[in-house]
């Protein structure tokens, strides 16, 4: 089968995918943008967006990625839903294989993007954007004056517990061990915040609810008890995995597995560049994923043309 030629193509559909193949055709560039599952990544699973500009009166996620998806196909984006399994590098050309076949690019933009790890525990899939959240900075002002709950014990789950103190009534963090990971100063802060209630050695059996979330089952892991947590949110820190193992051995990975980049968003590898949350990087939101996008389809049409 001959190889499907292209001048870029994009490896994931959520905004920065999306923003990418956007910029891309704009450019008169032949765009493939290829998903694995669903298009729109972790955005398709989130209720409601409050922080996305232009939208002040917030936008579900799924309509927010249909209208890019709609943008897209407009400006001729083509989408196929296969899943890259590797690239390999042939001259300048790369080629990335799928199940289906194999594509060669003379570009390709990376925004596989990150997956949140879960608790693994019933209720929680089934309550994903009904309570339970990923992202304080993106959910929080939805749980002012509630009852929330933070799961974790390193930096990000510290510090999102204080962030969300400020909004909420209380917040109850749980750890399953009986000390915290996260920086000292972090802990200071944490337990110097009057309604930031600290729960060691306890960990979570079930979530509950039915049209969103109305409690969790907690175990004391000293004494094997049960106990019934009401809240209104559940906010889960216990880490993320960068959606990169088709690269190993190609481009330079971080040791969390994250891409490491330039300021122009390039890999170590030329004609390849990295966006949105699956690069290393210090905030993780849509509005960056969505800039991280047009970056790196501007600077892959500058290396084009070069």
């Amino acid at each position: 089968m001959a190889l499907k030629e292209y001048d870029i193509i994009v490896i994931g559909s959520g905004p920065a995918g999306l923003t990418a193949a956007i910029y891309g055709t704009r450019a008169s560039l032949k765009t493939l943008l290829l998903e694995k599952s669903i298009v729109g990544g972790q955005v398709s699973k989130t209720s409601l967006i409050e922080n996305y500009p232009g939208f002040p009166e917030g936008i579900e996620g799924v309509t927010l990625i249909e209208r890019m998806v709609e943008q897209a196909k407009k400006f001729g984006v083509e989408i196929a839903i296969e899943a890259a399994e590797s690239i390999r590098l042939n001259g300048n050309a790369k080629i990335i294989k799928t199940k289906k076949q194999d594509y060669q690019a003379k570009v390709v933009i990376i925004a596989s993007g990150a997956k949140f790890k879960e608790l693994g525990v019933p209720g929680e899939i089934e309550l994903i954007g009904k309570g339970i959240s990923y992202c304080a900075v993106c959910d929080g002002p939805l749980f002012r004056n509630r009852i929330v709950g933070v799961v974790g014990g390193g930096d990000s789950a510290l510090s999102e517990a204080i962030y969300l103190s400020k909004l909420a009534k209380k917040v109850c963090l749980i750890h399953r061990r009986d000390e915290f990971r996260a920086a000292r100063s972090i802990q200071d802060k944490v337990l110097a915040t009057k309604n930031i209630e600290v729960m060691l050695n306890t960990i979570i059996k079930e979530i509950k609810g039915q049209l969103k979330i109305e409690s969790i089952t907690i175990s004391d892991r000293n004494t094997n008890k049960d106990n019934e947590l009401k809240l209104d949110g559940l906010f889960i820190y216990v880490g993320a995995t960068p959606n990169t193992n088709f690269l190993k051995g190609l481009v330079t990975l971080n040791e969390e597995g994250y891409i490491i980049t330039n300021e122009n968003l390039e890999t170590n590898i030329l004609g390849i560049f990295a966006a949105g949350d699956v690069r290393k990087k210090t905030l993780r939101q849509i509005s960056t994923s969505v800039g991280d996008g047009a970056l790196a389809a501007i600077m892959a049409e500058r290396y084009l043309t070069s």
